[in-house]
């Protein structure tokens, strides 16, 4: 029998050796390439779907509004007046613009402030131990979150009516005097009438979050740490809070964005009045982008928009959720 050339069994001899097999598995090495090449075609295939949909209704619209921003433009016609950055400037040097912003944070805050922990208390009453009538509070507190957002506004708007609305009608009955309440038509009370309707509308969506995540935390941790002498508002900061630590981060990143996504509740109020005491980035955008044909300036704050809650998701993704990992 004839040997092969020395350079076929190099070529083996390498094979081998790279492989960590024997000659006579090459052809498994072959199917295993096979094998993986059909595993990334199937991941494709179930990707693509929901890829193209994400590409057409949200890149692809906001690399419009992007390219319309640097235009002053009507809807109507080509896009020849170019307009550069002034568009952003003059959202940034218009007091209504800022009043807005500035809305908008304060939502942010007293959300963080109060509609979070609140949630998160009633979620330590009703969602930690079954007892009787659990369920139904549950469907009480989440309720709210099921109504569409303009339903709630306009619900609330006549709750807030100022002739027989329900603060009116209490303080008839309290005071036995005549007098009214108009909440949305005063500019110094319209916005905490409406963080109200937020705070009633969310807090059962914010709450089903923590009882979800309190299904997670082990009770033998809890008996422990009251053996060794834990109070009960101990346990909460040093062992419920830290084991449901990835739901509070996903409910806070959720609120912040919704924040400045806020919109169907403040237009059905009362459109951002009165004297824009109630206008959001959203209302904002709506009033002086679509109502008054400036699609240039509207692009222009949508994209404001966009870059707050991208800035805000990148260093939350950085700093908040990869301390955790």
């Amino acid at each position: 029998m004839v040997p092969p050339p020395a350079d076929c069994r190099a070529q083996a001899a390498c094979l081998e050796i790279h492989t960590h097999r024997k000659p006579g598995h090459v052809i498994r090495v072959k199917s295993k390439q096979r094998y993986s090449l059909e595993k990334l075609l199937l991941i494709v295939a179930l990707i693509a779907p929901a890829f193209i949909i994400f590409t057409a209704f949200v890149i692809i619209p906001v690399l419009q509004s992007l390219r319309y921003s640097v235009f002053r433009w009507k809807g109507i016609g080509p896009l020849d007046n170019f307009y550069g950055i002034r568009n952003f400037l003059q959202a940034f040097t218009d007091r209504i613009f800022l009043s807005a912003l500035f809305n908008n944070v304060k939502i942010v805050v007293l959300s963080l402030l109060f509609q979070l922990p609140v949630a998160f208390f009633f979620a330590l009453l009703i969602g930690r131990r079954r007892f009787f009538g659990s369920v139904l509070f549950r469907s009480f507190y989440f309720f709210p979150y099921v109504l569409a957002e303009i339903v709630a506004g306009i619900i609330w708007k006549f709750i807030y009516h100022p002739q027989f609305g329900l603060p009116t009608v209490l303080l008839q009955w309290l005071t036995g005097t005549d007098m009214e309440i108009g909440l949305l038509g005063d500019p110094a009370r319209a916005f905490g009438a409406v963080f109200v309707v937020i705070f009633w509308k969310y807090i059962g969506f914010h709450m089903i979050l923590y009882i979800a995540g309190l299904q997670g935390v082990p009770q033998e941790l809890e008996d422990a740490a009251i053996i060794d002498g834990a109070s009960r508002i101990q346990v909460v900061f040093h062992v419920i809070v830290p084991c449901i630590r990835n739901t509070i981060i996903i409910s806070v990143f959720l609120s912040v964005v919704g924040s400045f996504s806020v919109f169907d509740i403040v237009w059905a109020m009362g459109q951002g009045g009165p004297v824009h005491s109630t206008e959001t980035l959203v209302t904002y955008l709506y009033n002086f982008g679509f109502k008054r044909f400036a699609f240039g300036y509207g692009s222009a704050v949508a994209i404001i928009i966009f870059l707050i809650c991208l800035t805000f998701n990148v260093f939350y993704q950085k700093f908040i959720v990869g301390e955790t990992k």
